[in-house]
């Protein structure tokens, strides 16, 4: 086991552009660490806000040892609460999504208005002040059409990002679409190795051949590169920026998301076996070759906005060596399945390519843990983009540890 005095020289002895030591992958202390200094203190992303498309809808999610409701209110915004009634600490929402005029805790009957305020509580006494006991909110912020969550009391700055994702994500119209299907499997994996897959297409070409047929895994396009060293890649930005859709690559300044637009393979506009659209193009759009939106976030989340679709991906963590990943296909509100697309050829090449992800983070899962395995160099031109993430994760995690001056002082 490993306490939070041993996870610092951890933390330090840690070279940038290998692998992160046995511990970081297997070991539950090192977990919880995660979850108390990153996932309980930074901006998660819960839900596509097309999840919750009127008022009282709302969706569910277990973030560690948190349960959370998100619900849109009768004003049309999204709130987040804790999902734990201020009676005796029942779970009020036990459903993953659902609709409700009021939010009413099954135990006790105590009812909540759908912005928080307790509305009733039977027989609690004249002292008692209903006032004093709304639901616990949670801060809850809503970009590119995807609703984030944050349970630290100071929740950090999020409105470079917000401004980015919604910028770039404005031509895709988020408030027009709608959720065509939504998916979750549980990955035998830790969180980080689902993230540090995610980050590279070394592997595409041996483990994807669905996704290869569409998505263009030059690592020029698809790593920490800006995308213009690419041919490819820069003519697909110029022209889509001249079209008016942002495209150049933008981060942030700590690295923890990223917005670029890159091309497809050929002429493929789509996530599809063939090429070809699997849904009507999304009004807005200039035309249907424009490839990809990428958007990450770290620590949970990867986005691609296309020209017919939307696919949200979500990363929770369950324990040291489970992951949960949601994906969430959207669709234009006037679509209409069996009429304007299938959803077995919507959803094929990333249902395949998940489940081919999951194998592959299992197998990495279950070599680590054997006590031969030592951190290993990545390719700087393959793996730039896990080299970002880990080093993302280093300076984080040090700085929820040591505190911020920690990294000043290295």
């Amino acid at each position: 086991m490993t306490s939070q005095a041993d996870l610092l020289p951890l933390l330090r002895a840690q070279q940038s552009g290998r692998s992160l030591a046995r511990p970081f992958y297997t070991d539950a202390d090192v977990f919880e660490a995660d979850l108390a200094l990153i996932w309980y203190r930074e901006w998660i992303f819960a839900a596509a806000a097309a999840e919750v498309p009127r008022a009282g809808c709302y969706v569910t999610l277990q973030l560690g040892r948190y349960p959370v409701v998100i619900v849109r209110g009768a004003d049309g915004e999204v709130r987040a609460f804790h999902n734990s009634c201020r009676h005796r600490g029942s779970r009020i929402c036990s459903r993953p999504s659902g609709q409700a005029a009021k939010l009413v805790c099954p135990y006790h009957q105590w009812t909540y208005e759908t912005d928080g305020r307790l509305l009733w509580a039977r027989d609690m006494g004249p002292d008692f002040d209903p006032a004093r006991h709304g639901l616990k909110p949670v801060h809850c912020a809503v970009a590119a059409g995807m609703v984030f969550i944050c349970l630290a009391h100071d929740a950090p700055d999020f409105s470079e990002v917000k401004a980015a994702a919604d910028r770039y994500s404005a031509p895709h119209r988020l408030d027009e679409l709608k959720v065509a299907h939504r998916s979750s499997i549980v990955e035998n994996g830790n969180w980080k190795l689902v993230l540090e897959n995610n980050r590279e297409c070394y592997h595409c070409a041996g483990s994807h051949p669905a996704l290869c047929r569409t998505f263009n895994d030059d690592p020029d396009l698809v790593g920490a590169d800006d995308s213009l060293s690419s041919p490819a890649g820069a003519a697909h930005v110029n022209r889509c920026e001249a079209a008016g859709l942002p495209s150049r690559y933008l981060i942030g300044g700590n690295e923890q998301w990223r917005l670029v637009r890159i091309p497809f393979v050929g002429a493929a506009v789509s996530y599809t076996m063939d090429g070809r659209a699997a849904a009507p193009l999304i009004p807005g759009m200039p035309f249907a070759n424009a490839g990809s939106l990428l958007f990450f976030h770290y620590p949970n989340t990867w986005n691609h906005f296309l020209s017919d679709h939307v696919l949200n991906f979500r990363v929770l963590p369950i324990s040291a060596t489970e992951t949960e990943v949601t994906t969430t296909w959207l669709v234009h509100r006037d679509a209409v399945e069996g009429r304007d697309y299938d959803l077995t050829r919507l959803t094929e090449v990333w249902t395949a390519t998940n489940d081919e992800d999951r194998r592959v983070v299992e197998e990495n899962q279950i070599g680590i843990s054997s006590p031969a395995y030592e951190p290993g160099p990545y390719s700087v031109k393959q793996e730039s983009g896990v080299i970002q993430f880990v080093d993302w994760y280093v300076r984080t995690l040090t700085a929820g540890v040591a505190g911020p001056s920690a990294l000043a002082a290295e």
